[in-house]
């Protein structure tokens, strides 16, 4: 079985793709080769996998997708994009990105197949930001998508090639729309939503965070631990319950801001509570109203996809994968 990660070099990219690496199978069945590409080149992962390549890489510049797909991967999982706030300030890199790249990479697939029959399963990272104000209590599969951001709006447009190109037969393709991943490791980005995890990841190491909405704020979420479960089940399904809806709103937990404040005192305590500093930013509190407070997700437990109940759950997942079960404030 061969792999593509796209995106590889992102935070669920590379998490993925170790976890793949490590387990040397996908679904069963033996990886024996992956291939990982980003705009940076990618870390190799250690593990079973016999053949990993690694390549830095724009999916949207000329040719990319074409050489990225003439290894006719049986899986490909693409998560390649720019950020919410990013893509907000940069009109032309965002389409071009997010947009652009996701048809050629579908468009170098189509190609590929007229040579040989060709049609790998393609999980394809989307977002709740493709729903839009004004929202019900909770998010219906069938809420219709009105995206109030160039991000969401780049997305969505993703998610309808992926279910043509699918309908058509030239991939099985899954989209999935992810809630926010909270908390995630590393440093912070420029994403819009990254203040979420902010709050949580710097004051459980000792540093202070600043939070520029207010505590009332309501989302959606899921910590990393859930997404990479989301992406190696999308991968190994059966799709053929999921009918011609190909785009999955993935389950998660919804949350106040204080809700995840008060998880942190009850796992990590009051000193780290402390260290977070109250700053309102107008910008990233008008992009963030605009986002979903709860999903539904009916349709994607019944097909087999889970994610955390609590906050303590996404607090605890974090301390134990990226600090040693050990806060360090």
């Amino acid at each position: 079985m061969k792999l593509l990660v796209i995106g590889a070099a992102g935070m669920i990219g590379a998490r993925l793709a170790a976890r793949i690496a490590a387990d040397g199978t996908l679904g069963g069945r033996p990886v024996e080769s992956m291939v990982l590409a980003d705009v940076v080149e990618p870390a190799r992962p250690e593990g079973a996998v016999p053949a990993i390549e690694t390549h830095a890489v724009d999916l949207s510049a000329p040719g990319s997708a074409a050489m990225l797909i003439a290894g006719r991967p049986d899986t490909i999982f693409h998560l390649a994009a720019i950020v919410s706030g990013e893509a907000e300030a940069d009109f032309e890199k965002g389409y071009r990105i997010n947009l652009d790249g996701t048809r050629d990479l579908f468009e170098a697939i189509r190609l590929a197949g007229r040579e040989a029959p060709y049609a790998p399963r393609v999980v394809f990272a989307s977002s709740i930001a493709v729903y839009g104000a004004p929202f019900p209590e909770a998010i219906p599969d069938d809420f219709a998508l009105t995206p109030l951001t160039s991000y969401g709006t780049q997305k969505a447009i993703g998610e309808l090639l992926l279910a043509d190109y699918s309908r058509r037969g030239i991939f099985d393709g899954i989209g999935l729309r992810l809630p926010t991943i909270c908390v995630r490791p590393g440093r912070p980005n420029k994403a819009a939503s990254g203040f979420f995890s902010n709050i949580l990841r710097e004051p459980m190491n000792g540093q202070e965070a600043v939070l520029p909405v207010s505590e009332e704020v309501r989302h959606f979420f899921a910590s990393p631990r859930a997404a990479i479960g989301f992406f190696l089940h999308a991968a190994t399904m059966d799709t053929g319950p999921v009918g011609p809806r190909r785009n999955l709103a993935m389950p998660g937990l919804s949350a106040t801001v204080g809700e995840e404040i008060e998880a942190l005192r009850r796992i990590v305590g009051e000193k780290a509570v402390k260290l977070i500093r109250r700053e309102p930013d107008e910008t990233i509190a008008r992009i963030v109203s605009g986002w979903a407070p709860d999903v539904s997700a009916d349709r994607a437990r019944v097909l087999g996809f889970k994610a955390e109940t609590t906050f303590d759950e996404i607090v605890r997942a974090h301390l134990e994968d990226e600090l040693g079960g050990v806060a360090k404030v």
